[in-house]
């Protein structure tokens, strides 16, 4: 009795022409990270090169504002020059006050950088610290520091501000980086707990702790570097915030005091004049959206480059 199968002919390659790479290491491979395949995606944007080179601008205009311009902000200021146009050495022309519009501009980059970085490192250094130590430890603590962010997140870091501001008599900038960022520190606390609770389930993490290494130690060694690109991404983003929330505060007059360069304060101060002599108005207010639109793009860039389903997505 024969079997259809048996009969059938059938073709079989030759062993020495198969070949079935099982498990082959590419030796020439390029190495890869996190952040090396965030960098490679952001190099093809030109959007981020435009983003960043406007904050490299605004960081040097910040840290060296007389290369831009030789005139004092505030010495010089003639009343004679009051609301006037561009003039030779004054190219956007005059304040009500008769100060010089583009220095003011230029000097007010220096405040508006240095409160918001300031604000961001002390929302961020808080919320690293309360995050972590909710999400790693968890129990007990987790509960306390939870309910202590939730009552902070509550509350609007704007209105602490003006709060903080109008009950101490001492105003300059490291004051109100704190009335800032002592109260914008709760979105990054979550953050970071949320990343925590996930890196700490990894294998590595139970090997550091088989192996006798204390948990603090394995906190800081292994789990804080590993969940750190989101808290660098809302950084990024929280330090725009800051400088929007500087301006505010300027503007509404509990800010800074009126000796110092300030855009909120320009704008405050040419509000009033605002039909007859527009321009006033118009350069502080430019200068505050562009930076401010350039650390959001870069934000949403960064965002989009450490997440491998987004980049997967385009």
């Amino acid at each position: 009795m024969s079997r259809p199968d048996l009969d059938r002919g059938h073709f079989v390659a030759p062993a020495d022409t198969t070949s079935v790479p099982v498990d082959v290491v590419r030796i020439d491979a390029k190495p890869s990270n996190l952040w090396l395949d965030a960098w490679r995606d952001l190099r093809r944007r030109p959007l981020f090169w435009i983003s960043a080179a406007f904050v490299l601008l605004v960081i040097i205009v910040a840290l060296a504002p007389t290369l831009f311009t030789q005139v004092a902000p505030n010495s010089g200021c003639q009343l004679a020059d009051s609301n006037k146009g561009p003039a030779d050495g004054h190219p956007l022309g005059f304040t009500r006050q008769g100060c010089d519009i583009y220095a003011r501009t230029i000097w007010g980059t220096r405040t508006s950088l240095i409160v918001g970085v300031l604000a961001t490192l002390i929302s961020t250094i808080v919320g690293v610290v309360m995050g972590a130590l909710a999400g790693f430890y968890g129990g007990w603590l987790d509960s306390v520091l939870s309910r202590i962010g939730d009552i902070f997140f509550t509350i609007p870091y704007i209105i602490a501000g003006i709060v903080v501001m109008s009950v101490l008599p001492d105003r300059n900038e490291l004051v109100l980086a704190f009335a800032i960022g002592g109260f914008a520190w709760a979105s990054t606390a979550r953050i970071m707990r949320a990343e925590v609770l996930r890196v700490k389930q990894a294998d590595f993490v139970m090997g550091a702790e088989s192996i006798g290494m204390s948990r603090f130690k394995t906190l800081l060694v292994h789990v804080l570097p590993n969940a750190m690109a989101p808290v660098i991404v809302v950084a990024t983003l929280s330090l725009a915030g800051a400088i929007v929330a500087e301006a505010t505060l300027s503007f509404l007059g509990v800010g800074l005091g009126s000796g110092t360069m300030s855009w909120g304060l320009d704008i405050s101060q040419a509000q009033t004049n605002i039909r007859t002599a527009p321009m006033a108005l118009f350069w502080p207010s430019l200068a505050l959206t562009l930076t401010v639109l350039a650390f959001v793009t870069l934000g949403e860039l960064l965002r989009d480059a450490v997440d491998p389903k987004a980049r997967a997505q385009r």
